[in-house]
């Protein structure tokens, strides 16, 4: 007896003739795309994607690199600040481990790579990508994806997608004990030199700072607010400013330790005494901070065990097993030192 009726959907995988067929385009355009070529226009490149990822379709992976041949691709949005070598150390112990090797790029302050960058990434396969402070454009995401390459984002610069793997730091809680340290102390008039408003971890410090005045009896002045970009001169301008002020602040929490810094020299050049007449707290706590005159009471962030964790998971990845988390908010501590007092009566 026959019947009949709709057949059962297919379940062959894709061919990239039928990808071709789809979009309209030759199957050497597709075979380009898969492989990071770079002489497809843009709008076809989109496109093909598009219909692979609608299709389901993934790229073979190849054979894992033989042991001490395999490389990462470590990209900063900006690359020069202490704060960045506590990355670079953590991953460089992971990647040695595992017997691999790091290959640094830098951004130039864009937090999202170019087409540029990723088309040379193409070119020489990494066994992944760690983006530091960036992310990248759901197409860049696809293309990565569609070539086994895995990516894992240390301290988002935004809220990242719920399928990217994320290693930070809890910067809220960072906010949160540095203002009550000074409010405990005793000080009322507190000013905060916060990072680019363009970065999540600002955000985060900052929105923590404030918490703290929640329930203390203490109103935060938003005229004590300034904005830096993590940097010493941003420090300096920054403190300069608000210590020049005839109701000066008696206590400044700055987003990084590098602004501490600025704000340290700013106070010295006004003739101010830290801690006597003026506490500082710093963030990140960089081998820098503790040899400071006087030492610098800080926020530790723990930059190389986050560097560490990022890579090991990454490897985890590319070896195509699954983590036992890829979402990684590390702790922060208050490390206190020399730069912060009661303030003066």
């Amino acid at each position: 007896m026959t019947t009949t009726g709709t057949p059962p959907p297919s379940t062959t995988a894709p061919t990239i003739a039928q990808i071709a067929r789809e979009v309209g385009v030759s199957a050497p355009t597709v075979s380009k795309v898969l492989n990071g070529r770079t002489d497809v226009a843009d709008s076809t490149r989109t496109r093909v994607e598009d219909a692979l990822e609608r299709a389901g379709y993934r790229r073979r992976r190849a054979a894992p690199p033989a042991a001490g041949t395999g490389l990462i691709d470590l990209v900063f949005h900006h690359f020069g600040s202490i704060w960045s070598l506590g990355i670079i150390r953590g991953v460089e112990k992971a990647a040695a481990a595992a017997r691999s090797s790091v290959i640094l790029s830098e951004l130039g302050g864009l937090h999202r790579p170019p087409q540029t960058w990723l088309d040379a990434t193409l070119l020489r396969p990494p066994v992944g990508v760690l983006l530091v402070a960036s992310g990248l454009s759901a197409p860049q995401r696809r293309q990565l994806v569609s070539r086994g390459i895995p990516f894992v984002v240390i301290d988002t610069d935004g809220e990242p997608p719920v399928d990217v793997p994320v290693v930070g730091s809890d910067n809220w809680n960072g906010g949160l004990v540095a203002a009550r340290h000074l409010l405990q102390l005793g000080h009322r008039r507190i000013a905060v030199i916060s990072g680019p408003a363009d970065m999540l971890c600002s955000r985060a410090r900052l929105d923590g700072f404030r918490s703290a005045f929640d329930g203390s009896g203490v109103t935060f002045d938003p005229h004590l607010r300034r904005t830096g970009d993590f940097e010493v001169e941003s420090g300096y301008r920054a403190g300069r400013d608000l210590l020049d002020r005839p109701d000066r602040p008696t206590a400044v929490f700055a987003g990084s330790d590098m602004q501490a810094l600025g704000v340290l020299r700013a106070a010295r050049d006004l003739g101010l005494r830290v801690p006597e007449d003026l506490s500082v707290v710093g963030y990140d706590d960089v081998p820098l901070a503790q040899w400071t005159a006087p030492a610098l009471t800080t926020v530790r962030q723990p930059l190389e065990e986050m560097g560490s964790a990022a890579a090991r998971m990454l490897f985890e990845l590319a070896d195509q097993q699954t983590p036992l988390s890829t979402k990684l908010n590390l702790g922060t501590d208050l490390i206190v030192r020399e730069t912060t007092a009661p303030p003066p009566p």
